[in-house]
């Protein structure tokens, strides 16, 4: 364990915590429900903000998609296993786990609060969860850092056009303590994000979200002028550095070539792509489509994974991301092949409501969540959790049908 405030079993300790505590009528309360939370945190945010965090691209479809996708899948629980001992821990890139959680990358976190990073990343290295801070994060690296201290932390890159600068963050991210690196590859241009147009809000060009930039010595000595005198223009040149349209598969070379840390590949959803990424030497496959936010009307995540996961043919870990809310949905992914999952928007919505206390709180609800549905499915560890644990429903009748015939562990 790599926390300050120790995992424990939560099948009722969480739960008579929280009905001991009388009925939840503080104004500061966290909401328990993610969709109440959402609420909450829009009550709070500005409209600016909250459709930063919660827009996504075109019509929407695609963020829709991927938590529709996890209602064609149904759990088949199972009776009379001894859950008496649980644990669900996981070994991930050289961490030992005390679930298969991490937190997404997600930036301009100071949308949701003025600490941004700093509280998320606090809350999430008390509990052990690893933080995946974003490139385009409001604090930089080494301030989140600091605010995580001794938790396990990893670094996301939006890989720029230019290599020195590349270079750099990879540098920076290693003298900084943050363990594997996650490089996006959905977002070499801003999908066609209508909320955010319809309010003509974009953080960077006010600078919120490009701390790693405007500390950065390459960055710098690119500018005429050091940020803090000229914000719009250390932007513009933010928005020309940004990435590199014209990168393909064999690019991923320079970065494997230039950093010993373990290096994982963001915005996976075809096999095909998958078998690439493994083959060009990366430690990990993060099966994403941005929440939603670049590629209108296309596939959710969860759609997508055990195509991926028989592509990888356990050669790398996979993991999930889009669309965990629940326990259950945890429960889903892990069945359906991955080793961890990343929660995204929900935090940011707790961060909202109650800052870094917000974020400890949903994290604590959702471990005793999904510890609960683990164990009331009849598992007691991540391992005993496959595909025949599953049914999908593919029929508009609401006929359930079985799903694939060879089950596909988790954690071999």
């Amino acid at each position: 364990m790599h926390a300050s405030e120790p995992m424990r079993s939560f099948q009722t300790g969480r739960q008579i915590e929280i009905y001991r505590t009388g009925k939840r009528t503080d104004p500061g309360f966290i909401p328990l429900a993610v969709e109440q939370l959402e609420e909450k945190a829009r009550s709070i945010l500005s409209a600016e903000a909250y459709d930063w965090i919660a827009g996504s691209a075109g019509s929407g479809a695609t963020a829709r998609n991927n938590l529709a996708a996890f209602d064609r899948w149904r759990i088949v629980p199972r009776m009379l296993c001894d859950i008496s001992s649980r644990d669900f821990g996981v070994s991930l890139l050289g961490h030992d786990l005390s679930l298969p959680l991490l937190i997404a990358p997600i930036g301009v976190q100071a949308a949701a609060h003025p600490e941004g990073e700093k509280a998320s990343a606090a809350a999430a290295a008390a509990l052990g969860i690893p933080f995946v801070i974003s490139n385009v994060a409001t604090f930089s690296m080494e301030e989140v850092a600091q605010a995580a201290g001794p938790g396990p932390r990893w670094f996301q890159l939006y890989w720029p056009k230019d290599p020195e600068l590349t270079l750099s963050f990879l540098e920076r991210a290693k003298r900084a303590g943050y363990s594997a690196i996650v490089v996006t590859l959905d977002t070499q241009s801003l999908g066609w994000r209508e909320r955010n147009l319809q309010l003509a809000f974009l953080p960077f060009l006010q600078g919120m979200g490009l701390a790693n930039y405007f500390t950065d010595p390459v960055f710098r000595r690119s500018l005429s002028r050091p940020p803090e005198e000229d914000v719009a223009a250390a932007a513009e040149r933010y928005l020309q550095v940004f990435s590199d349209l014209s990168r393909t598969w064999k690019d991923l070379k320079f970065l494997r070539d230039n950093t010993d840390l373990p290096l994982l590949v963001k915005g996976i959803q075809h096999p095909e792509d998958a078998r690439r990424a493994v083959d060009q030497g990366v430690d990990g496959i993060v099966v994403s489509n941005h929440g939603g936010r670049q590629v209108d009307g296309s596939v959710g995540t969860l759609e997508v994974l055990p195509a991926v996961v028989d592509a990888v043919r356990d050669r790398v870990p996979v993991l999930f991301d889009g669309g965990i809310r629940r326990g259950a949905d945890v429960f889903k992914a892990v069945a359906l092949g991955a080793r961890a999952v990343l929660v995204g928007r929900p935090v940011l919505w707790a961060l909202a409501a109650g800052g870094r206390e917000g974020v400890r709180e949903y994290l604590l609800n959702l471990a005793a969540d999904l510890d609960l549905t683990f164990a009331l499915a009849g598992k007691s560890r991540l391992a005993d959790v496959s595909r025949g644990d599953l049914v999908c429903n593919l029929g508009s009748s609401g006929a359930v049908h079985e799903s694939a015939p060879t089950p596909h562990k988790a954690n071999p």
